[in-house]
């Protein structure tokens, strides 16, 4: 048995070594459309489990994938990776002084059985000047992140609180992962 994450995101890597956990690589070729009509957890759950699936469907029926999908929601409205510079200005400039939630669904796959949960963080990101905003983009730390911000990073200091799960805002929720990787016959602890 291998635990393959289907994703190749260094955030996610990064977030299973700490806790220990061994796993290959395999990012999948499924492409997130976010403006299917669903709850942002529905559809959070969905691109995962299509994710995870479609990495499974390339590997052995022992093996356990894990897939993920983050969001970041505001009023509804789903703010994913920004297409550029000015859809991430857009994207921090509406975000500034809001409270918002991030959203991560997460599936792990292993034969034929699928586990779906997924979790919500609320964060609270103060109110930023637009030359902070633009400071802060001149970083480049806004690539390839949902909401155009890193909380692990210097987005960090564009943050004044959160409640729940610190790691879903990164973009893995170590708890609920660690839950479904049970029911799939793994523990991380």
């Amino acid at each position: 048995m291998t635990i393959i994450l289907a994703s190749a995101s260094p955030r996610r890597m990064e977030l299973l070594s700490q806790v220990g956990c061994e796993f290959t690589v395999k990012a999948s070729d499924y492409h997130e459309e976010n403006s299917i009509e669903l709850p942002p957890a529905e559809l959070a759950v969905r691109h995962a489990q299509a994710k995870a699936l479609d990495v499974a469907a390339r590997s052995s029926a022992d093996d356990v994938v894990i897939g993920a999908d983050t969001m970041v929601v505001l009023q509804n409205r789903i703010f994913g990776k920004p297409k550029g510079l000015k859809d991430a200005r857009r994207m921090l400039a509406e975000l500034s002084g809001q409270e918002h939630h991030v959203i991560t669904g997460v599936a792990v796959v292993r034969g034929s059985k699928v586990f779906t949960d997924f979790a919500v963080t609320v964060v609270h990101m103060r109110p930023c000047s637009m030359e902070e905003i633009e400071r802060y983009l001149a970083t480049g730390e806004y690539h390839d992140k949902a909401g155009a911000y890193a909380i692990q990073g210097y987005g960090a200091l564009l943050i004044d609180s959160i409640s729940g799960c610190y790691s879903n805002v990164v973009g893995l929720p170590l708890t609920t992962l660690a839950k479904l990787l049970q029911k799939a016959g793994v523990n991380l602890l």
